[in-house]
């Protein structure tokens, strides 16, 4: 049974106070940590130094989870060290991308993404059937390399009705790198060509995502006659504070979508002590150390993919939850997002029986560790760890 995020876990599961307490020895890794968190916060910058390059000095990949994750929060907060000492410029700017190889080995390890894809999918499935769809607009506001919509392609083009022929889909696959966007545009219609697919995709540049509710002329294309999708997988934290976000799906709701997909995390990073450091860092370590457990616990010592995985993509999310100045990185569980969509005039729209079971299924199949765990609640699906959820997908209209 899936217990909601709460507070910070003691190694023995046990709620304590975000600062740290009696269960965070300072000589333990997350001890370490949030001292350094803790001592930087009050401006004591040496200190904070020597405990960093306490964590570092004996920094190596395939020690055990624990280790590893204090490493990667140690690299971030020595970053903010720097910054703060004069000794290196501020950071600014969105990371870079990972590379696609690091998204390839994710979605083999570990089942979150393919969770939030398959889930979101099957609820844009289940909304285009009711109304017998011909033609499809799917708005993914953040396309990447398109790995999400391969599989919802083939089942339309599988689902369809030999007398009339497939409907026609449409993809407007937004991001911030035009040549990305392009690349993903020509993989895509070369699959739906290879299915005899109707397809087509445009690519949408917004180098920021807020533009989308902010700038009325960036124009999608609507026609009256599409069931319209809009697809917010890991992107709404992308956005600022809480009122950008219920200006974007405000926005959202102004297009009468038939269907508006959410996957997100389920953590509380930032989302009410943006500033606070000790806060940030220990939230973000309680979530992060339930997906470092999964990790160690289904993949083998010396997974050159896990590496991958934790370097590329784990490491990326830890810098953008801690780092400073980042208007995203505010993840917030499923029940702050529920209120701000209500507040923005969505409904939630139940996930179907067989989304869930499928979700079920490609645990199973995929990823038979005995510690991941799907369950419906509260008009979500939600993925976690033993008891820890960590992702939730949901619908609404």
């Amino acid at each position: 049974m899936l217990g909601a995020p709460g507070g910070d876990r003691d190694d023995d599961g046990g709620a304590q106070d975000a600062r740290g307490g009696p269960a965070d020895a300072p000589s333990s890794p997350r001890g370490l940590v949030l001292a350094c968190a803790d001592l930087l916060h009050r401006g004591d910058v040496d200190g904070a130094r020597r405990v960093a390059d306490m964590l570092l000095s004996g920094a190596d990949p395939r020690g055990d989870a624990a280790d590893r994750l204090a490493q990667h929060f140690a690299r971030v907060l020595a970053r903010r060290i720097d910054d703060k000492a004069g000794d290196a410029p501020t950071a600014g700017g969105a990371a870079p991308a990972p590379a696609p190889s690091a998204y390839l080995a994710y979605n083999k390890i570990a089942p979150f993404l393919r969770f939030a894809h398959l889930t979101a999918n099957q609820a844009i499935l289940d909304a285009a059937a009711i109304g017998g769809a011909r033609r499809v607009h799917i708005v993914d506001l953040d396309a990447a390399y398109g790995v999400q919509w391969p599989p919802l392609l083939q089942a339309i083009a599988d689902g369809a009705d030999p007398a009339v022929g497939p409907p026609e889909v449409r993809i407007t696959g937004a991001g911030p790198d035009h040549d990305a966007l392009l690349r993903t545009g020509d993989r895509l219609r070369a699959f739906s060509s290879s299915i005899n697919l109707p397809f087509r995709f445009r690519p949408l540049l917004l180098p920021c995502t807020a533009q989308l509710a902010a700038d009325r002329s960036i124009g999608l294309e609507l026609h009256p006659d599409e069931t319209l999708a809009v697809n917010c997988v890991l992107f709404l934290h992308k956005l600022g504070g809480e009122g950008e976000v219920a200006k974007f799906l405000r926005w959202v709701k102004s297009m009468n979508p038939t269907v508006v997909t959410i996957a997100e995390r389920e953590a509380s990073i930032g989302s009410d002590c943006p500033d606070e450091l000790p806060r940030r860092v220990a939230a973000a370590m309680d979530y992060y150390s339930a997906v470092f457990d999964a990790l160690e616990a289904t993949v083998p010592p010396g997974s050159a993919d896990r590496l991958a995985v934790e370097n590329e993509i784990l490491a990326q999310e830890i810098e953008t939850a801690v780092a400073p100045g980042r208007t995203g990185g505010r993840a917030r569980v499923f029940e702050a997002w529920a209120t701000v969509a209500r507040a923005a005039g969505l409904s939630p729209r139940p996930l179907s029986t067989f989304a869930v079971s499928q979700a079920r299924l490609l645990l199973r199949l995929h990823y038979p560790s005995e510690g991941y765990v799907v369950e419906e609640a509260r008009g979500a699906c939600f993925l976690g760890w033993q008891t820890r959820p960590l992702m939730s997908v949901s619908s609404w209209q």
